[in-house]
This record gives C-alpha cells, structure tokens and sequence, in this order.
C-alpha cells in the first residue's frame, strides 16, 4: 500500500478496485487462489449493478468478499459540492482519500450525457488563462480515481434512468502528462464488460505534449482525440501556454500530421477566444492558414470569466465573425454551446473559490 500525504493529511490507502482492468484482475484472483471467472461476476456488481460495497456482491463467497474489502477500496471519491445549473449541467466537487480535491462536470446534450472527467490534482503546464493550473500539480490520480469520477456520475443518472453516453478527458490537469493512468481508464470505460462506452463516444485533449501525440497515434484507438490550440502562432501560443516553449507549434502541428495520417482520423483543434488577444479577424486569417489541409475541426470556446484571470470574453458579433472568416476558408468550425454559465463552469475554478489552501 501507498502511503500519500498532503499539508494537513497521512492516509494509508487501499488501492481502488477500479483501476484493475479485467485481466488485470483474473490474475489478481489467481494470485490469490481464487477462480478467474470470478472476475466477470466483479465486473458486474461494480460497473452494472454499480454497487458501493463488497459486502453486496451476493454471488461471492463470502471469504473472497473479505479478500478484497481487505485489499481494495470501491470508490475514493467523497461529494463536497454538487452545483446544478439551469441548463442541468451538474459539477461535483470531489474529496479523495487524501484530502485533496478534483472537479467533474456532468453535461446534458439533445444528443445524451456526457461527463468531463480530472485526470491530476492541479496541472503543471500552466496555461495564462486556466484556474486549473492555480498551486501547481500535487499529485496524478490513479486509473481508478478516474473511472470513479465517470461511476459517481452514472449512479447520478440511475435516478432517473439515464445513461452516461460520452466522456471527454478535458477536466483539470493534462491527460497526456498522466498517461499511462490515462490509458488505463479508457480501456475499462471502453470495455464491454467495464462501462461500454464506445470509443468514438471519448475524446481526450492535450495542450501540446509533442512525444505522448506521437505515442497516443500509436495506440491507433478509434478514440477521438483533440488540440488545445488559442493562438495561430507560435509567440502568442508561447505567451498563453508556456508548453509552447518545450514543444513549438511548428512540432506540434508536425506531430499532428503524424497522427492524421497514421490513423486517418480527424483532429479536434479547441480555440478560447480571449478579448483583444487571439480574436482578431487576423488571427483568424492566420489560423485558417495553419489548419490549411490539415483534417480538422475547430471548436470556438467563448472563454467563462475566471477571478484570478485577466482574460474578458471576446463580444457575441465578434465571435460569429471569428467563425464566418475560418468558414469562408473552408475550415469545419462550430462555437461550442455554453454549459453551466450560471455556476463555476470554469476549469478548476470551483476547486479554486473552494479549495484555497490548494490553488494558492
């Protein structure tokens, strides 16, 4: 077991079940001498059932229900805040096993439910506009602390026989910075037995970490896979994302191709319009002339206000011109329709009003 500590906590922690992928837990099982079909029957109670407790998994034995009560924790997540918005967009404020917190968002669309899910305590890559990046990185979270997140959210929606449709991997800290943990969760929420969410119903974002593109291309997932973007070159990228530094546009957009071309996939490019930065109608010439051939989508994000930001969201006209000039260059470009403006809809910005002592 992991001892992890934080400034006021020592929690000794089991292990969460969930991040065993299946076969990870027929060996498990068989380590322990016990019967590897059993695995499907856990499989069950945790990810249809959605059970809270081992005592429940009534179709185990007894002594196996106490081996892993003894080894695993279920869930590691604990409610803080739940804020509904009018729109139902749901965020939660999660509390893990060692005090540390984490958001999740819950998204209600025409087309189904989709989930934004953490992926880190904090982010280290330190985007100029991003509350998640206040305090730093304290910590990756494990595959598990992940799946949890999308469980929670499920277990939300059985109330009202609902489902969870779609995950994307776009909440706090950077997916590809925890990446193996990453890949983890996706094989269990895309597994027929785990969550069975389809992989083109997944979409995972990095800001730039040229190396693990080059690696996610490999994989050759159906998973959908997007760009943090914001700026159309390489020094006001620089200015807004300091990753820009380690890895510049001109590799990122190299990188890019690579994956394009190597799964014949089209990329997701997300692009904050931030007033009087990158919302000009040169920025959108000059944007429209970086994704030039390139199999794309751009989705304009009007930015929400963030407190310990600077940043003020670009006017309602100016966006649709933004849209009309990557339009008129036959770029594929949609605004992304606001979720939850009337609570912290925010990036870590709830963790941050509400989690002081972490985001300073």
């Amino acid at each position: 077991m992991e001892t992890t500590t934080n400034q006021t906590t020592k929690v000794e922690a089991k292990p969460s079940i969930y991040s065993l992928q299946l076969e990870e837990l027929k060996n498990w099982l068989k380590d322990h001498e016990e019967k590897a079909f059993r695995a499907e029957q856990i499989y069950d109670w945790l990810y249809k059932k959605r059970v809270s407790l081992f005592e429940d998994m009534s179709n185990l034995p007894k002594s196996l229900r106490d081996k892993l009560e003894h080894n695993f924790a279920i869930t590691t997540l604990k409610t803080i805040i739940q804020q509904t918005s009018k729109d139902g967009t749901i965020k939660f404020l999660f509390e893990l096993h060692d005090g540390y917190s984490i958001e999740t968002v819950l998204m209600r669309h025409d087309y189904g439910n989709s989930v934004c899910v953490t992926t880190q305590v904090g982010c280290r890559i330190g985007c100029t506009f991003c509350a998640s990046t206040l305090g730093g990185l304290k910590r990756h979270l494990d595959s598990g602390e992940i799946v949890a997140q999308v469980v929670k959210c499920q277990q939300a929606l059985d109330e009202t026989d609902e489902r969870v449709s779609s995950v994307v991997i776009m909440g706090i800290g950077e997916p590809f910075d925890n990446y193996d943990n990453m890949l983890g969760f996706l094989k269990t929420i895309n597994h027929e037995q785990g969550l069975n969410i389809g992989a083109r119903h997944i979409t995972v974002s990095t800001s730039g970490i040229v190396p693990k593109i080059y690696q996610f291309a490999d994989e050759n997932t159906q998973i959908n896979f997007a760009i943090s973007l914001h700026a159309p070159n390489t020094e006001l990228r620089s200015r807004l994302m300091p990753i820009n530094r380690a890895y510049s546009l001109p590799e990122l957009m190299k990188s890019v191709r690579y994956y394009i071309n190597k799964t014949g996939r089209r990329v997701s490019f997300e692009y904050g319009l931030f007033g009087g930065v990158n919302d000009q109608a040169e920025h959108a010439e000059e944007l429209a002339k970086l994704l030039k051939g390139i199999k794309c989508h751009v989705n304009l994000i009007p930015v929400n206000y963030v407190p310990e930001r600077d940043y003020v969201r670009t006017p309602r006209d100016q966006i649709f011109e933004f849209e009309k000039i990557l339009k008129n260059h036959g770029v594929n470009v949609t605004i992304r329709r606001e979720h939850g403006h009337d609570i912290d809809a925010a990036c870590g910005q709830l963790r941050a009003k509400e989690r002081q002592e972490e985001t300073r």
